[in-house]
């Protein structure tokens, strides 16, 4: 039996007095694509703190690459949430990414310069960005820029991938299309990815796993099996109608404390 990438056995969390969640238990297997779900302030960012080992749980156990949290970052790559690149960053895509491997917390250092460039070329080129990567990171539209900031944690091979939010303030064409980049980065290089987001929808065809953070607890499965009513009526602890529309998309009605730009998709 191999060894999950990521194991969380009742596992709590506390922050300023308050729990966040408790009693999780959580397996994800390597080569896994993984949407974690929930509710603005459920703690889905703060699981992937826990994972980095930048938080401590109050309880319970938590193992990342068969080890405590924090022993292997150097084989994690992690994209945080983002609030938008200044106009006026004159910063080449190509050396934006080239920060993945000597300037970034969380990246390999490669002290060979002719094996860096190769290496820094071949990722730019998975994630389709080559035809831009000598522009200025300024210049780029939203859906360029994040193919660029997933080739940057993604340069260092890591095992496994944290993103938090990368489609947040893409539209909808675009949060499609590094759905689909990221289903075929995780299963052809067997890179397990963790992908924070408010809206399965984009994620949904290609998405092998949910964690949904909710009410102060995890829960984890298919999407068919935690995104239905009855699953969710019992994490919130009211009632929840999961609905599907005509398009295949997922209308949530009744969700608590829904995120304001959920837009349609919640009321």
């Amino acid at each position: 039996m191999s060894v999950p990438a990521i194991e969380l056995r009742n596992a709590s969390i506390r922050r300023g007095g308050r729990t966040v969640w408790s009693d999780a238990s959580l397996e994800v297997a390597q080569g896994e694509f993984v949407a974690v779900l929930g509710p603005n302030g459920a703690g889905k960012s703060t699981l992937l703190d826990v994972l980095l080992g930048l938080e401590k749980t109050a309880s319970g156990s938590v193992g990342v690459l068969g080890s405590p949290p924090g022993l292997h970052n150097e084989r994690i790559g992690y994209l945080p949430q983002r609030h938008g690149v200044d106009a006026g960053l004159r910063i080449r895509g190509v050396d934006l990414v080239r920060l993945g491997l000597d300037g970034n917390r969380f990246g390999l250092p490669l002290r060979a310069r002719a094996s860096s460039r190769e290496r820094v070329s071949e990722t730019i080129a998975m994630v389709g960005a080559a035809s831009y990567e000598r522009r200025a990171i300024g210049e780029l539209s939203g859906g360029e820029q994040q193919r660029l900031l997933i080739a940057q944690a993604l340069v260092g091979r890591p095992e496994l991938l944290f993103l938090d939010e990368p489609l947040d303030g893409l539209d909808l064409p675009n949060q499609t299309a590094v759905s689909a980049l990221l289903s075929r980065i995780s299963h052809s290089q067997d890179v397990t990815i963790l992908l924070v987001a408010h809206d399965v929808n984009p994620l949904l065809p290609y998405i092998d796993r949910v964690v949904y953070v909710a009410g102060g607890k995890i829960l984890a499965g298919t999407p068919d099996d935690v995104i239905a009513s009855e699953t969710l009526s019992a994490l919130y602890g009211v009632r929840v109608e999961v609905l599907r529309a005509s398009d295949g998309r997922l209308v949530v009605v009744g969700e608590p404390e829904a995120p304001p730009h959920h837009g349609a998709h919640h009321h």
